[in-house]
């Protein structure tokens, strides 16, 4: 049987915000997240998604 977290506790665990986590759940970027009865419920061994905000292979010549 999986071990699962809550989108709190992912939060927690990954520093960033409720609403974030929730966001990414909604989005699919968070592999094996289940909704169940409006909760979203993560495997404990989920690693936290790259934030697609962040465009690692920008190279800034000034």
């Amino acid at each position: 049987m999986f071990e699962y977290m809550t989108a709190q506790e992912a939060a927690e665990k990954w520093n960033v915000s409720l609403r974030w986590v929730q966001r990414l759940c909604k989005e699919n970027r968070v592999e094996g997240a289940l909704n169940v009865n409006r909760v979203w419920l993560i495997p404990q061994n989920t690693v936290k998604p790259d934030d697609a905000r962040k465009n690692k292979n920008i190279s800034k010549n000034l």
